[in-house]
């Protein structure tokens, strides 16, 4: 199966793919609104304003497996993000993002980009890079930032 057939729910409860969202490079990212890593929103977002019209795609994914940091529904996740840090890339349907439960987005993710000690996602705002093709090219630890992952998504959108 590939990253683009799989089945994704939008913040609304449709399903989608990520299909809809291909393009030259792509960063998936778990996130939660009551983690130490929520600012990582304002470099995503200056990420994305700064390379969306060269292809690059950020899709976000509210998950409330760490600590409960995304105790809301959906819809609040995303408010929360929108009138908070300026979010305008997608914002998607809570999701679990490890163990049993975990939605087969994030176990493609993990099984094509293993982390250094488990597969497994230790944390809100682990971020996946992936190239036009469907492939992930790198896996970035929640510590992160955004902005050292621009190299390697200038690199992608050079393609």
């Amino acid at each position: 199966m590939s990253l683009f057939d799989i089945s994704i729910e939008t913040v609304q409860g449709t399903d989608t793919t990520v299909q809809e969202y291909k393009t030259k490079a792509m960063i998936i990212v778990n996130t939660a609104s009551k983690c130490g890593f929520t600012p990582q929103f304002d470099g995503l977002q200056h990420l994305y304003e700064k390379y969306k019209d060269d292809g690059l795609q950020i899709l976000g994914f509210p998950s409330n497996q760490f600590m409960n940091q995304e105790p809301g529904s959906s819809t609040d996740a995303e408010e929360y993000c929108r009138l908070n840090y300026g979010v305008t890339f997608p914002m998607f349907a809570k999701t679990d993002v490890r163990g049993k439960t975990a939605h087969p987005l994030f176990q493609h993710l993990t099984k094509e980009a293993p982390g250094i000690i488990s597969d497994q996602i230790k944390w809100n705002f682990t971020k996946f890079l992936i190239d036009a093709d469907g492939n992930v090219v790198k896996r970035y630890a929640p510590k992160t930032q955004p902005e050292e992952m621009e190299k390697d998504i200038i690199e992608l959108l050079q393609k």
